[in-house]
């Protein structure tokens, strides 16, 4: 009987690692059962938020402020411009339930806003989240809509160029393709700079069968892209109290502001205007 103690306290002993072992793992499979609860809870948030705005119209309008001076010179470019035509862009930094798509204009609900641009893609491989989703809700509330690429100078133009083309599936009455080009490259020469952005456009070009849309800062247009681009449609950003967005360009579309209201919207957007008529933008789209 006493050899048999030093086995009993050994089988007591591997019971009770047993019992350890399996408060473990049911400790970790319910922490993992909490993180994934907490996870599914959070990743559908916005999409119950998203679903019952739109099916139960509970679509209630944020008040957004800007200072006074953003106030003021925003009120004062619309009130220059009142007479021509009004759109914004968006990206994913933009929700699908912060917009009401058949209710969106500008200056105390006086001015429609009549066209939107969509980021579809940005470097080599990446594309806009909410791209498809807006791109859809465009096009069935009859606003003229267009897509733009951001690019990444320091990547590939070519791969880039097929990104955009293989995610922007533009139709007939759809705007130009868009190239939104903003910095400089680390790696490249800006002589290298140019030949790639010549190469990317030639792409989107033979692609679309009609020459794409440049959107870039004034200073970026007069500092890095100089007169290598003056035969393409020009859409410019500069966010001064200014007139116009440049004393010197031709340019076509002026994104005057990215603190911009607009009803129908609760978060800030980008505001551009079309200098000149509906029926003039109209004829910038695709066969």
């Amino acid at each position: 009987m006493k050899k048999a103690i030093p086995n009993q306290r050994k089988s007591r002993k591997k019971q009770l690692q047993r019992r350890q072992l399996k408060k473990k793992i049911m400790w970790w499979t319910l922490a993992f059962a909490i993180f994934g609860l907490l996870g599914t809870g959070y990743y559908l948030k916005e999409k119950i938020h998203f679903y019952y705005s739109t099916y139960f119209n509970k679509f209630h309008h944020k008040k957004l402020k800007n200072s006074k001076e953003e106030e003021a010179r925003i009120n004062r470019i619309i009130g220059d411009y009142a007479t021509q035509t009004f759109g914004f862009d968006i990206s994913h930094y933009q929700n699908k339930e912060d917009i009401k798509w058949d209710s969106l204009s500008i200056g105390n609900k006086t001015i429609p806003l009549k066209f939107v641009l969509l980021r579809a893609t940005m470097g080599n491989k990446k594309s806009d989240n909410n791209f498809e989703h807006f791109w859809e809700q465009a096009k069935k509330h009859d606003l003229l809509r267009g897509a733009y690429h951001y690019y990444r100078p320091d990547e590939d133009p070519i791969l880039q160029a097929n990104s955009f083309v293989s995610v922007a599936k533009l139709e007939s009455g759809d705007l130009p393709p868009v190239l939104d080009i903003e910095k400089m490259p680390q790696k490249k020469s800006k002589e290298q700079l140019i030949k790639d952005l010549k190469l990317f456009l030639k792409i989107l070009e033979d692609a679309y069968g009609a020459k794409p849309i440049i959107y870039t800062y004034y200073h970026y247009k007069k500092d890095v892209l100089t007169d290598e681009f003056d035969d393409y449609t020009l859409w410019l950003a500069n966010y001064n109290d200014i007139p116009t967005p440049s004393p010197d360009d031709n340019w076509k579309f002026w994104q005057f502001t990215e603190n911009g209201i607009a009803y129908g919207i609760n978060v800030k957007i980008d505001l551009n205007i079309y200098n000149g008529s509906y029926w003039s933008l109209r004829q910038l789209t695709l066969d």
